[in-house]
């Protein structure tokens, strides 16, 4: 499976936004589940919200009323709108399919700070 492309990170301050985009290929996209992770430095990659091939939607705890995810058909592209940022939702931010996740990709950089 070829990996996904994550963008959309940077430095951003605390209660601030990022929109990040990961795009996919089409079967994929059409096929799977697509998930968003992130891993923070020394802990491990943890699940953060996944939208179904019939569009049905979850959320972590962590997260949930503070990010919205979405997808594209058009474009292939999963997308995580991040509202009201916290220093502690700082971390590499990945997307993969779910079953039988492909390769993992390089992964977004999100920094949360003043």
């Amino acid at each position: 499976q070829v990996q996904a492309v994550e963008s959309g990170g940077g430095l951003v301050q605390p209660g601030g936004s990022l929109r990040l985009s990961c795009v996919v290929s089409e079967s994929i996209f059409n096929t799977y589940e697509l998930r968003w992770y992130r891993q923070a430095p020394g802990r491990q990659r943890e699940l953060v919200a996944r939208i179904a091939p019939d569009d049905s939607i979850k959320y972590e705890e962590a997260v949930k009323g503070r990010v919205t995810i979405s997808k594209d058909s058009a474009k292939n592209t999963v997308y995580l709108q991040m509202n009201s940022l916290k220093p502690e939702d700082t971390a590499v931010y990945y997307c993969n399919n779910y079953p039988r996740p492909s390769r993992w990709g390089q992964g977004t950089q999100v920094t949360v700070s003043s």
